[in-house]
């Protein structure tokens, strides 16, 4: 699998804005910092015997960076390829007539991958807040091969009441801005594994699952996924599908959310905050309910 994460992508996460600001009744004029949005196409290639095949797969607004990881993850998480050796190559889209064009992503598959077509052909198209849309049903998870959780991984609510304030150190642009989401890996000890930053909650995931299936990580068995905001169903399902048997979310999980974790035994917490936490699914992950 060819690689080359292009670092200096010519387009920052962050731009200034001059803004005008009201503190103590006094107004003034300021930069304030922002968080970029931009849309991103994803492209998947394949190689018949008719020659290369091109399909446009997605559309997604996200906070330009890790576009490859972004790429990879969502099509992981819809089931379009199965693993890191399915995929050969992951670029920037060129031609002969323009430069590269760094918002269009290609990514290549092995010549023999099956493609499931009515996937590809919904030419999915997402936002920065509502996710994959029109995908809510469980049956669907269960077609594409999702299997029920092991029961292994134990964590003390202990480590879950820190995650947040451990996430929230984590996140250098938000620091900058305020508006981005984040997803972040801890081991079972609360430990950070890694964290991404977009403007789309399901991006920032995305980009998290992208990153480890690209470095060869997955499934994530042991290990605890950390929501910024709320637990929605797009965001369990590719929980789900990277193996992440612990969820925990600064805000609330939807009911379809509680449903899918109850169905696979992923053990959901929402509300987690320094002093409390509500489990409502698979509560037997959490090692300290066991005296109680």
């Amino acid at each position: 699998m060819n690689f080359t994460p292009i670092t200096d992508r010519g387009s920052s996460s962050t731009t200034s804005h001059a803004v005008r600001r009201l503190r103590a009744g006094e107004w003034s004029v300021e930069d304030d910092t922002l968080a970029v949005e931009e849309p991103m196409e994803i492209r998947l290639i394949r190689e018949t015997a008719d020659g290369l095949d091109t399909r446009r797969i997605a559309v997604t607004m996200r906070t330009p960076g890790h576009d490859f990881e972004l790429a990879a993850g969502f099509l992981y998480g819809e089931s379009i390829i199965g693993g890191r050796d399915d995929v050969l190559d992951i670029s920037y889209c060129t031609d002969e007539d323009e430069p590269q064009r760094q918002n269009i992503v290609n990514v290549t598959v092995r010549p023999g991958l099956e493609v499931d077509d009515a996937s590809v052909q919904r030419n999915f198209y997402t936002t920065s807040s509502c996710g994959v849309c029109g995908k809510a049903a469980l049956e669907s998870l269960e077609i594409h091969g999702c299997a029920v959780l092991p029961r292994g991984a134990r964590v003390p609510d202990s480590t879950l009441r820190a995650l947040p304030q451990r996430l929230r150190e984590a996140q250098a642009t938000f620091d900058r801005t305020g508006g981005l989401h984040a997803a972040g890996l801890f081991d079972l000890d609360g430990a950070l594994l890694g964290l991404f930053e977009d403007v789309g909650r399901h991006n920032a995931l995305d980009k998290l699952v992208g990153s480890a299936l690209i470095e060869g990580r997955l499934p994530l068995t042991d290990s605890i996924l950390m929501l910024s905001g709320r637990a929605s169903f797009e965001l369990l399902q590719k929980a789900l599908a990277a193996r992440i048997p612990v969820v925990a979310s600064v805000g609330a999980p939807s009911s379809l959310a509680v449903e899918l974790a109850e169905s696979f035994d992923i053990t959901l917490a929402g509300f987690v905050r320094a002093d409390s936490l509500n489990v409502y699914a698979a509560a037997h992950r959490i090692s300290d309910l066991d005296a109680r």
